[in-house]
């Protein structure tokens, strides 16, 4: 990762985020709404964990034939990433509760889908919130050299197939977090000494790792193998049939935020300054989609309302709709983008053309 410090803008002379950030304010104010979550997210928590646990259990002690063994790691997978969307991501961002251990214990349900608080809370809340779609600072574009996701990364022969295979790889994501991902980010953040809010003691956190990856192998792997009168490598399946299904789910609802043609990928000049303010910066990064279907904004927990997240990460996503109307309007008084697709069916589209220009040879782009 780039270590230069970059430095966003403070001239807003039409002072865009201050006319925003004061209707939005009033709107809370007016109607009489905190800012956090609400009886819908917490109904919203309970549907989610069920549909993660619940399998589970059911796994573990009923003697159920192999198609129903599959369906339920399926709904497992599809649970893990409606918990990570809707619990956990509100609980880190500290937009659950107006509690702090509510939070804590929220955001905390990521030790159960494989993933680490610390790590998670520096690579989004700091790297990703802070620079987004800035190569060399947000992680999120980073893919290692098998994916290209920006014009700004190196081209290899092999991206211009990308665009087919890339699917494939993105099932890979949750499951990269259980084996090698988590150690490898905590090496690196905590060697450059970053983190959200006051800096941790790497002691504690490597044994919090440790522990809690020794817990997470033991619930998922180890005992379904005591209990469960199945060959090994059945579980071993199941394992990765959940992880691979949130995968591809989460995988595609990040990438359709920021990894599109829309969402510029821009850099800082040679002293580090970016040319628009922080909150003007999301605005040309951040692409919305599907924003009226229920269904999508029920369980994507408001990502697909990428634009009013990035701009307000401490309000929950149950206020994302409404507060929508208000980002949309005062962006186009000030003459500035706000990036939206009607479905989820054009974003996705969108978001693969987008991966087969960048795999194109730099000199035949037509980006």
């Amino acid at each position: 990762m780039n270590s230069t410090t970059i430095r966003f803008s403070r001239m807003d002379s039409a002072k865009f985020f201050r006319t925003l950030n004061k209707r939005v304010n009033s709107y809370f104010k007016d109607n009489d709404i905190k800012r956090t979550g609400n009886w819908q997210l917490y109904l919203k928590t309970a549907v989610m964990f069920s549909m993660f646990l619940a399998p589970y259990f059911l796994l573990l002690t009923l003697d159920l034939p192999g198609w129903a063994q599959i369906l339920l790691t399926i709904l497992m997978g599809v649970g893990m990433a409606g918990v990570g969307m809707n619990v956990m991501h509100d609980g880190n961002h500290g937009s659950y509760s107006k509690k702090k251990w509510v939070n804590k214990l929220m955001g905390g349900s990521i030790y159960i889908l494989a993933g680490n608080v610390y790590n998670w809370q520096v690579q989004h809340n700091v790297l990703h919130h802070t620079y987004t779609n800035i190569h060399g600072h947000d992680e999120d574009l980073e893919a290692g050299r098998v994916l290209r996701f920006s014009k700004h990364s190196e081209w290899k022969w092999y991206h211009r197939f990308q665009h087919y295979y890339s699917i494939f790889l993105y099932g890979l994501l949750t499951f990269n977090w259980a084996i090698t991902t988590d150690f490898k980010q905590m090496r690196n953040y905590l060697k450059r000494k970053l983190s959200y809010g006051e800096f941790p003691n790497p002691t504690i956190e490597w044994t919090k790792l440790v522990v809690t990856k020794l817990i997470y192998a033991t619930v998922w792997i180890v005992l379904p193998l005591l209990i469960m009168n199945i060959v090994w490598w059945k579980v071993i399946l199941g394992f990765f049939i959940m992880h691979y299904t949130a995968g591809v789910i989460l995988s595609v609802v990040f990438q359709l935020a920021h990894v599109m043609g829309e969402a510029d990928m821009p850099l800082p000049d040679e002293s580090g300054s970016m040319k628009n303010t922080w909150a003007i910066h999301q605005l040309f990064t951040t692409v919305n989609f599907s924003t009226k279907n229920r269904i999508v904004n029920w369980f994507t927990g408001g990502l697909n309302h990428q634009v009013e997240h990035h701009i307000f990460p401490h309000i929950s996503h149950v206020h994302y709709t409404r507060i929508s109307k208000i980002v949309r309007e005062t962006a186009a008084e000030f003459n500035l983008p706000y990036n939206e697709y009607k479905t989820t069916r054009s974003a996705v589209l969108a978001h693969f053309k987008y991966l087969k220009e960048m795999g194109m040879r730099p000199a035949l782009q037509t980006v």
